[in-house]
């Protein structure tokens, strides 16, 4: 049976690949563009159909897209493991354009700068991670890396592992930073507890903990502007 829902019988305006041609990717939809990735579609519905679909699994944002895996996408009729893959990978290309990754992070200037840098890396998680940037003495970022994973609710990070990567990478700074799933970001008692902590050890060693800085998807908390790193 003939597939009318087809894309390749839409009229040429209409169709995703020639719409991009002739006026350039910015004039697509977020389902257009998803229905170039993917291909093809079902005898039931497009590819464009299909793309709103996948959409509709975030809400239509495609920050809440992101937070989903191959499985999600594979629950849904049409979706299989290779157009789950390509989805994927679609998606972290996003998120690495959006971070710049660390060389366009050489030195850190602001919170704002890293903040932004951390919110790429860091708030697609739907557990709680923990996080460091190593610096040297120049501020100049040598090393990123996740220390420790956890639950929904909260993570756990030993202080000792974090200041024996510190000295492992020459580092005389690091700044902290972790994510909070729930979107809220204000700190709690515990975020407060483990930043002191880690912050009076690492003095004993001349590191200095330049930040703690919470991320979600509504933006960005730092200890640093907001006074929680004095003794």
């Amino acid at each position: 049976m003939k597939n009318t829902n087809a894309i390749k019988n839409w009229a040429e305006d209409d169709r995703p690949r020639e719409k991009l041609i002739n006026q350039g990717a910015a004039a697509l939809s977020n389902s257009e563009l998803l229905a170039i990735l993917i291909q093809n579609g079902t005898p039931q519905q497009s590819a464009v159909g299909l793309a709103k679909e996948i959409l509709q699994l975030g809400d239509n944002s495609l920050n809440k897209l992101g937070k989903h895996s191959l499985a999600d996408f594979m629950k849904i009729k049409g979706i299989g493991k290779a157009k789950a893959v390509t989805i994927s990978a679609a998606l972290e290309l996003g998120r690495r354009r959006q971070t710049g990754g660390l060389p366009q992070l050489p030195v850190v200037n602001t919170s704002k700068e890293i903040g932004a840098f951390l919110r790429g890396r860091l708030m697609d998680y739907l557990h709680e991670v923990f996080a460091v940037i190593f610096l040297n003495q120049k501020n100049a970022v040598i090393h990123f890396e996740i220390v420790s994973e956890g639950g929904i609710t909260g993570t756990v990070a030993d202080p000792r592992i974090i200041l024996k990567k510190a000295l492992e990478k020459n580092a005389v700074g690091i700044i902290l930073a972790h994510n909070h799933p729930s979107g809220n970001l204000s700190p709690s008692r515990a975020d407060a507890f483990l930043t002191n902590k880690i912050r009076e050890a690492a003095a004993f060693m001349d590191i200095r903990v330049m930040d703690h800085i919470i991320v979600s998807d509504e933006g960005y908390y730092s200890f640093a502007d907001e006074g929680m790193l004095h003794s």
